[in-house]
């Protein structure tokens, strides 16, 4: 097979979507038929398929022109049933309560790096409807969609310039972004339409000395911009956004002295925010970056896009710390307390996804995802307990459904 030839058919193979990662799912692929394609085209498409199957490398990503894409409809109504796996860890099997599931999970390595450095990895597994479990993936940084149809990933090995939309069911790559600036990491708006991109210069997670002698660079955060990806017209367009100042030398009333400071969504996708070291937790900025007042009536968990407001609005989330306690907006008055380390996201209105910990909490580092209700009596595990301290700890990602 000559080279051209075989440059052919990888084009070809990237315009009939063959996903990335064919060999996991060869067993599961579907049949079908060039229906009123000519004999010839049939058989070059046979022997894409025939050229693919034999390749152990994944398929090159298909480059599209600037075009909107229709994304899979969200379900309705989504649902709301719990699924838990108390056996493995990470989990194996899907894990979700309520409005929220675990649509992905990473897990952290320490390893060298240039002189007395060390960089930490994450390796990301995705939600697989398939095997209604949890794949492993390639991929420098995932985030899955609202409704957990598809996912935004960053193709590269520790940061990278293209940025893919996976649908999940399918596994086939519905459109690849091409960028001029390396990013670090992505999330989805609210509305599930467009993709939030942070750029750096240098990957961020790179520390001073290795084990429990880390530390920060204190060389700053190598944050350049951002850019706003709508999946729904193709365009990505790019503003550029410096960090935070560390706040070492600086009287600036925001700081951070994190070098990763990646960006996130308000609640209803009308601004976008970047996480401090401080009080308050989050700047917000317009979407051109212009830094911009917080939005009334608004309240998130520390460090995350979730709602710290229950989905009726009638009550709110408290701080880390056990026992935790949730209160009403209206008066502030505590309707429960918790005996949990921290609380994540609401499931419905009476209960709340949470860290809890294992046996009488001698531990705080032996802990896992358990579902608590809002006045603290009913409390069910829904993933096993890990050291999250150790090296190669997972970590989950909740994600409306």
């Amino acid at each position: 097979m000559t080279r051209l030839l075989r440059d052919t058919l990888e084009d070809w193979a990237g315009e009939a979507t063959v996903p990335p990662g064919l060999a996991d799912r060869a067993l599961r692929r579907r049949a079908w038929k060039p229906y009123g394609a000519a004999v010839l085209v049939a058989a070059m498409i046979a022997a894409v398929a025939v050229f693919v199957t034999v390749q152990r490398d994944p398929a090159p990503p298909v480059i599209r022109p600037l075009s909107g894409i229709t994304l899979p409809p969200r379900p309705s109504p989504a649902p709301t049933d719990i699924r838990t796996d108390t056996e493995h860890s990470p989990p194996a099997k899907f894990v979700a309560a309520g409005r929220m599931a675990v649509s992905a999970y990473y897990v952290t390595r320490q390893e060298p790096a240039e002189g007395d450095r060390t960089r930490v990895r994450r390796t990301w597994s995705l939600y697989d409807p398939a095997t209604d479990g949890y794949r492993e993936t390639p991929y420098a940084w995932v985030d899955v969609a609202p409704g957990l149809q598809v996912a935004a990933v960053v193709q590269g090995d520790l940061i990278g310039n293209r940025v893919g939309v996976l649908n999940l069911n399918t596994g086939q790559m519905l459109a690849t972004y091409e960028l001029e600036h390396p990013v670090g990491s992505v999330v989805w708006s609210p509305d599930g339409t467009r993709i939030l991109a942070t750029a750096y210069s240098s990957y961020p997670d790179l520390f001073q000395g290795k084990g429990d002698e880390m530390s920060p660079l204190q060389t700053g955060s190598p944050r350049t911009g951002y850019y706003i990806i709508d999946t729904r017209t193709g365009e990505s367009d790019y503003h550029e956004l410096p960090p935070l100042p560390d706040g070492i030398d600086s009287d600036a009333e925001y700081s951070n002295g994190n070098a990763r400071q990646d960006l996130g969504w308000s609640l209803d996708g009308a601004l976008i925010w970047g996480p401090t070291s401080s009080s308050p937790d989050r700047r917000f900025y317009t979407l051109d970056g212009a830094a911009t007042d917080a939005p009334e009536g608004e309240r998130y968990q520390w460090g995350t896009g979730l709602s710290a407001i229950s989905p009726d609005g009638r009550l709110v989330l408290g701080d880390d710390g056990m026992p935790t306690k949730i209160t009403e907006v209206a008066t502030g008055r505590v309707v429960g307390r918790q005996r949990v380390l921290q609380l994540h996201a609401w499931a419905d209105n009476d209960n709340v996804l949470a860290l809890g910990c294992a046996g009488t909490c001698e531990d705080e580092f032996n802990n896992g995802l358990v579902l608590v209700s809002v006045d603290g009596s009913k409390m069910t595990q829904l993933a096993a307990n890990r050291d999250s301290d150790a090296d190669g700890a997972w970590r989950w990602v909740l994600t409306p459904r």
